[in-house]
């Protein structure tokens, strides 16, 4: 099976490609609709505080104009963990998207389970049909467990990599169910410590971005593999890693061994 098939991200219903897209990192509006095109349809606008969205936007402003909004899956990032401003800020967004209602509101970056007043904020949301689904980004991953008792947050934005692999063991076998949440996983470069020359062990040539995100798509855990690019030549070459499949044991065991040492060192 190889990465251009899409899934269903979980209990959401939603039929996802295996890469989503940042919008944080400088990439063109021809790439964002390129990767479209390709069948990476899981748009995550707002992944940072700070930068600009403004080519995303475009990308879904003109995809929404050939009227493929259907086949869209935009999730939208709040950082406010106040009900009110992240009813504020989301409106906004959505006015500058020209959309009616958002299918993923993610409340990040949370290190315990969101307060009470703070979901029921989100529920009311959903509620009024501007959201469809609730998701919530961390690194604490005894959250994610505590999270089980939540059955309406649909969506994890987890951390895993070759170097960061707790997922594996604090939060995959608490949820092998049917229907479970969608598993989107972030940093699949370890914030590029897995690109870089400089952390590797001495017999071992850096990983490329399309080994680090082949890994984290081998685990069949994880629905959606995110990645940030800057270029429309970044675009193309991590999108050629769809046709490719997932990692054979001995590429695996080869990632792992310099994901370990990244995670030593």
């Amino acid at each position: 099976m190889d990465f251009s098939q899409k899934v269903i991200l979980g209990r959401t219903g939603l039929e996802v490609g295996r890469l989503g897209i940042s919008s944080s990192y400088g990439a063109p509006a021809t790439a964002f609709e390129e990767a479209f095109e390709r069948g990476c349809n899981y748009f995550t606008w707002g992944t940072f505080i700070k930068g600009d969205s403004g080519e995303m936007k475009k990308a879904i402003r003109n995809l929404i104009s050939k009227g493929k909004r259907e086949q869209l899956v935009i999730s939208v990032f709040t950082y406010a963990h106040d009900p009110l401003l992240t009813q504020y800020f989301l409106k906004k967004r959505l006015k500058a998207l020209g959309l009616e209602y958002i299918d993923i509101l993610l409340l990040g970056y949370f290190p315990k389970v969101p307060s009470k007043r703070i979901l029921d904020g989100a529920r009311k949301l959903k509620d009024n049909g501007i959201v469809n689904h609730l998701g919530i980004s961390g690194h604490n991953r005894k959250m994610f467990q505590d999270l089980k008792n939540i059955p309406d947050i649909d969506v994890f934005h987890i951390r895993y990599n070759a170097a960061h692999r707790g997922a594996e063991q604090d939060i995959f076998p608490f949820y092998t169910y049917h229907d479970r949440p969608g598993m989107v996983s972030f940093t699949a470069t370890r914030w590029k410590k897995l690109l870089n020359p400089r952390y590797m062990p001495n017999d071992e040539k850096p990983l490329k971005p399309s080994d680090c995100y082949r890994y984290v798509l081998s685990n069949s855990s994880i629905d959606i593999c995110m990645m940030g690019v800057k270029t429309i030549s970044q675009m193309r070459e991590n999108l050629a890693l769809m046709e490719l499949g997932p990692l054979s044991k001995e590429e695996i065991k080869r990632v792992e061994y310099i994901g370990q040492y990244v995670y030593n060192h």
